[in-house]
């Protein structure tokens, strides 16, 4: 049965995704003379995405403290990754902030095609050029006043265990003297586990934004403790939230 439900879930994303597709299509036409940073389309992409988290009777999102991500600063943004469910609990912020995501995904009907619209920016694991212009384009984004969402661990974990950090969103944090917003996520690996889109039982899903982390607290420290402290951070975090049930 629950695979049932997987298949009829999925096919009603394949579906409303053609169909939100178009009104962001028309979005980016009409903003596009004005909004640079296509704002408004990715409040219009929060929506989309949040959606299915709203109807999903088997996902029970919890935001917390959505009050620390002003509106009006920029971040690095920074969380553990467990699920491809966290991008859609994401969405939930409903704040501005460009994602960096695996090139693949740029290449799905209508979801990578709003992808390339809001100007996210694109990243080939392993590849070096790739990870030179990720950083480049990242870079750009945040100097033109968006907030940039990273995944340090670099891929989903197969287990609800924070990896170590790849350095590249803080090396960026940096080199812009900006500061880092951790996020804590917890639930969505058992919600929707790695390799597998079978949805079971109902899930407690948690999505926290804890305290900004200002450029001048990690100002003395190497780009890779500056990793590690975040990641303890976030690993207190997530232990808590696991707790909540």
């Amino acid at each position: 049965m629950s695979r049932f439900i997987s298949y009829i879930f999925l096919l009603f994303i394949v579906v409303t995704c053609a169909i939100l597709f178009v009104p962001a299509v028309i979005i980016w036409l009409v903003t596009m003379p004005f909004d640079k940073r296509k704002i408004i389309l990715h409040q219009y992409t929060c929506f989309w995405g949040a959606f299915y988290t709203w109807v999903a009777p088997f996902w029970k999102v919890r935001v917390l403290d959505r009050h620390k991500f002003k509106r009006d600063k920029v971040y690095v943004v920074v969380s553990n990754h467990q699920s491809q469910l966290d991008i859609l609990v994401a969405f939930n912020l409903f704040r501005h902030f460009k994602w960096v995501s695996k090139a693949e995904i740029f290449n799905v009907p209508f979801v990578g095609w709003n992808m390339y619209l809001n100007r996210y920016v694109r990243l080939v694991r392993g590849d070096k050029q790739s990870i030179e212009e990720m950083m480049r384009v990242s870079e750009e984004r945040l100097k033109e006043g968006s907030s940039v969402y990273l995944f340090p661990e670099g891929t989903r974990s197969p287990d609800d265990k924070i990896r170590s950090f790849k350095p590249g969103a803080f090396i960026i944090a940096h080199k812009l003297n900006l500061p880092i917003l951790p996020i804590a996520i917890a639930g969505t690996n058992k919600a929707l586990p790695k390799y597998s889109m079978n949805v079971d039982g109902v899930h407690k899903i948690y999505f926290q934004i804890l305290d900004e982390i200002p450029y001048e607290k990690f100002a003395h420290l190497s780009v890779e403790d500056t990793a590690e402290m975040v990641r303890g951070v976030i690993i207190d975090a997530a232990e808590k939230l696991k707790s909540k049930g």
